[in-house]
């Protein structure tokens, strides 16, 4: 697998929403796209459940991991991904005693899907063995996820090797990803200067396989957004723009762009039981999102929907009903033949939108910018 800066590298959680945004997507994001997706973590998000009467998961291991391997292969249809499985508790077994990350490695491997595995310099010693004998039978090389700390300690080189040396790989058939997470990103103009000297002391930055650099600026919880309509700046996508001219002036490696969709990268636990969830929509813009919101769900239903898709076409930001999958799933809503739909469809129509949108931001960025 080899991709350069103008590919896309989306971190996918893969709940329900967002495992049908990626299947629905049109044959050139496809082709642009190579995902980040992440095992999710059992008892945090609504498919897995929780059981809050004794604090506990609602469901085995072995149940929450059964139908992972199928899903990738079904809605990503083989093509290649990275598969991240940090979000799996360290001290979890399978029923049978074998490590999960391994069991994941496993039914991936007999499903046919092409996965390259994705680490940390963080993993404990048992997630990392079972990495490097998956990474022995897949030949595919396997990726570094490096977060923002990590980068900026002293010895990052002698880390990162030490990893490397215990795979078993060079760092030319190895990946390497630099997640900021979500950063304050004030004044992005002086953030910018401050990545562009963390990259390029990166150590063999020009030998890895694959540069990514992924983080979001999207709002922990929908509550900060206080009034409807609202646009929230994308200032992970800002920050790439003026990190691309900053770095092709020293003709550093350009780095691939990367966020976490619409989502934050952390989930918290929630008892569904006792919230309320607002009716939304989180619209991807040209260089913001654009959020619609209503009253909550559950005591005012899902036909509000009809309305607030209207907001959208009528607001400057909307790309059209061939735009995109979640984009005609709009328009059909609001002229009332399509269906309104319940939360997680909402997520697969705002997630559907953004991917497309982020894959004709990079092609017009770098058709206009004239970078090579």
């Amino acid at each position: 697998m080899n991709f350069d800066h103008r590919h896309y590298v989306p971190c996918i959680r893969w709940k329900m929403g967002e495992y049908q945004a990626i299947f629905n997507l049109s044959n050139n994001a496809t082709k642009s796209i190579t995902p980040l997706i992440e095992v999710p973590e059992i008892g945090k998000v609504p498919e897995i459940g929780f059981d809050f009467e004794n604090w506990k998961p609602a469901r085995s291991i072995d149940d929450h991991l059964a139908p992972f391997a199928k899903r990738v292969r079904t809605k990503w249809q083989r093509g290649p991904c990275f598969v991240d499985a940090k979000l799996i508790e360290p001290s979890m077994r399978m029923a049978n005693g074998q490590h999960p990350v391994e069991f994941v490695f496993d039914k991936l491997r007999s499903q046919g899907c092409m996965v390259i595995p994705v680490t940390g310099l963080d993993r404990d010693l048992q997630s990392r063995e079972a990495i490097r004998r998956a990474v022995t039978k897949d030949k595919r090389g396997f990726c570094l996820r490096l977060g923002i700390e990590d980068a900026t300690k002293a010895d990052p080189r002698n880390r990162v090797g030490a990893l490397l040396s215990h795979i078993g790989l060079p760092v030319e058939k190895c990946d390497l990803i630099l997640d900021l997470g979500a950063p304050n990103f004030e004044p992005v103009d002086g953030f910018a200067k401050l990545m562009e000297a963390i990259i390029r002391k990166l150590p063999d930055l020009r030998l890895w396989r694959t540069f990514t650099l992924i983080g979001t600026s999207f709002p922990q919880s929908m509550a900060e957004v206080k009034k409807s309509p609202s646009t929230i700046r994308r200032s992970e996508w800002l920050l790439y723009k003026m990190l691309i001219e900053n770095l092709q002036k020293t003709k550093t490696r350009l780095p691939v762009f990367g966020d976490y969709g619409i989502n934050y990268p952390s989930v918290d636990l929630v008892d569904w039981r006792k919230v309320k969830p607002s009716a939304k929509i989180k619209y991807t813009a040209h260089d913001s999102w654009f959020i619609v919101k209503g009253p909550n769900v559950r005591d005012n239903k899902f036909d509000q929907y009809r309305d607030l898709c209207q907001t959208v076409i009528n607001s400057p930001h909307y790309s059209g009903a061939d735009f995109s999958h979640g984009d005609k799933y709009i328009a059909d809503c609001a002229r009332g033949i399509g269906k309104t739909g319940n939360l997680t469809t909402w997520c697969m129509v705002g997630m559907n939108h953004h991917l497309e949108k982020v894959v004709a931001d990079i092609a017009n960025f770098f058709g206009s910018s004239g970078t090579l």
